[in-house]
């Protein structure tokens, strides 16, 4: 799984096409890209949203396709490259979309749960399960997506839940669709009681490096890091059950 800041990395020719070559071929092929894509009209946030948007997006609303959809910008410029590069295979959840290139391309994308799309069954299980690795490119460590399924393992009480709706494309035309997840936006735990003012993900992995779990390097003019699912996510989970335990 690559998470990928292109501005970080400094000039690269070709941009993000010779990114995602270049990870295809160290791949080789038997080997499998994955990368969050997730959407870029989801309504996730939507009672955040002003009246006016809100009621324009109930009438009208712009059906979720999971071989169509834009991907979210803020997962930035690679996730929409590898949503769109030839073969590539999606997952069908409208928020956290995951998408996929390679030999395992199907088999990782098929299946993702509604609720709980970070949790058992999911392209990160799947991800764990395979042996795989998340590779951050010159992305910072706060944006690590898979520590959200180690939140889902983890045996601890008062996780925060959401609740959300997404109108689908079907058949029938418009489906609206009710979806419950942990709060993976405000966090699903009161880390700040742990971290203070700064960002729990980061936190974590930062620790795990410490840790002997994963390895940093340069990569152009970003430093990037490299950690197995498995050992990060047992990690974070440790880490989690650790200072979220009964009575703390």
């Amino acid at each position: 799984m690559v998470h990928c800041s292109l501005s970080s990395l400094g000039n690269v020719v070709g941009g993000a096409d010779t990114v995602v070559a270049g990870l295809l071929e160290l791949l080789g092929s038997s080997g499998t890209l994955l990368a969050m894509t997730g959407w870029e009209h989801d309504a996730y946030h939507f009672d955040d949203w002003p009246r006016a948007l809100q009621d324009a997006y109930r009438h009208d609303p712009p059906p979720f396709d999971p071989e169509l959809s834009e991907a979210a910008r803020e997962y930035g410029r690679l996730a929409e490259r590898i949503r769109t590069w030839p073969q590539a295979r999606h997952s069908s959840h409208p928020e956290c979309r995951f998408s996929a290139l390679g030999d395992r391309a199907r088999w990782i994308t098929a299946d993702h749960p509604l609720d709980h799309p970070y949790g058992a069954g999911s392209p990160l299980a799947k991800l764990v399960d395979a042996g795989g690795s998340v590779l951050m490119l010159g992305a910072p460590l706060e944006t690590i997506t898979l520590l959200h399924h180690a939140e889902e393992l983890a045996h601890v009480a008062g996780k925060r839940i959401v609740h959300y709706s997404c109108p689908i494309k079907s058949p029938a035309g418009i489906e609206w669709v009710s979806v419950e997840d942990i709060d993976s936006s405000d966090g699903a735990l009161p880390y700040e009681r742990v971290v203070g003012e700064r960002d729990s993900f980061e936190v974590i992995a930062e620790e795990a490096l410490r840790a002997g779990v994963g390895t940093g390097g340069a990569v152009g003019t970003s430093v990037s890091h490299l950690f197995p699912a498995g050992d990060l996510v047992r990690f974070a989970v440790s880490w989690i059950e650790g200072h979220f335990s009964a009575g703390r």
